[in-house]
């Protein structure tokens, strides 16, 4: 029970990597908060049934007013913030699309939710983890920018703006005891990757070949380093970006 009584919000939380991330949060002790546009009371409710405490919050990260809301709900519920891991993001739904055709809209949006999403949600908690003095920062990331994936473009830079962000945050915040980091998996075949056949049918054969380990990567894969990071086994430790993708890129 690595986490007991800490207090973890988790962007994202209600499918896919962020509800393996909050299932194996709740399994070290932690009291999570599922963070998501949809599905995060029901999320809730069912670690709450397996007997964790949670709170399920409708977030939208892009919004500086909904990410403002999750901090103050999760103060007002259990007084503490203790981790957020950065998990919401735009991937599943995108289509390998050559530069010349990515949309400007898409492009926007991607950049929202994933490189302004991330800057309003760990700034909505810094005050809280300031006055203790402690708090951990999880961003997920992706292999992606490591790789330089192509006709990926929108989603590939703003994962290499999160590796950046990941280090600047954590130079920032570190002489007050806040811990900042990022995990980076390969191709998972969450929910969300599994409903777009495009991606299934271009990435998923090519990635498992690329891998040392040759299977596909699962949700449940991402969710040790997670924990660990979040842990007091990670004390010493910030400011890094740790692929999980099998052995396809040896950082």
């Amino acid at each position: 029970m690595r986490l007991a009584e800490r207090v973890v919000i988790v962007t994202g939380g209600a499918q896919g990597i962020g509800r393996a991330i909050a299932d194996g949060l709740v399994a070290e002790g932690a009291r999570v908060v599922v963070a998501d546009l949809a599905g995060a009371p029901e999320a809730a409710a069912e670690l709450t049934a397996g007997g964790s405490e949670a709170l399920g919050l409708r977030v939208d990260i892009s919004s500086e007013a909904d990410t403002l809301a999750m901090a103050r709900a999760t103060l007002d519920r259990f007084g503490r913030i203790d981790g957020l891991v950065n998990n919401a993001g735009i991937y599943a739904s995108l289509v390998p699309t050559p530069i010349e055709e990515l949309d400007v809209d898409e492009w926007r949006r991607v950049f929202d939710v994933n490189v302004l999403g991330l800057f309003l949600a760990t700034r909505a908690v810094l005050p809280a983890m300031r006055e203790q003095r402690a708090g951990r920062i999880v961003n997920i990331a992706s292999g992606t920018p490591f790789k330089g994936v192509p006709f990926l473009l929108h989603y590939v830079a703003s994962k290499g703006a999160v590796v950046a962000m990941t280090k600047a945050i954590a130079k920032e915040v570190g002489d007050t005891g806040i811990l900042v980091n990022a995990v980076a998996p390969g191709f998972t075949m969450s929910d969300g990757v599994l409903a777009n056949s495009v991606q299934v049918q271009k990435l998923q054969e090519v990635s498992v070949k690329a891998r040392v380990i040759q299977r596909d990567q699962f949700p449940s894969d991402v969710v040790g380093s997670v924990v660990f990071f979040c842990s007091d086994d990670a004390a010493f430790i910030t400011g890094q970006s740790l692929v999980v993708d099998g052995g396809a890129y040896f950082n």
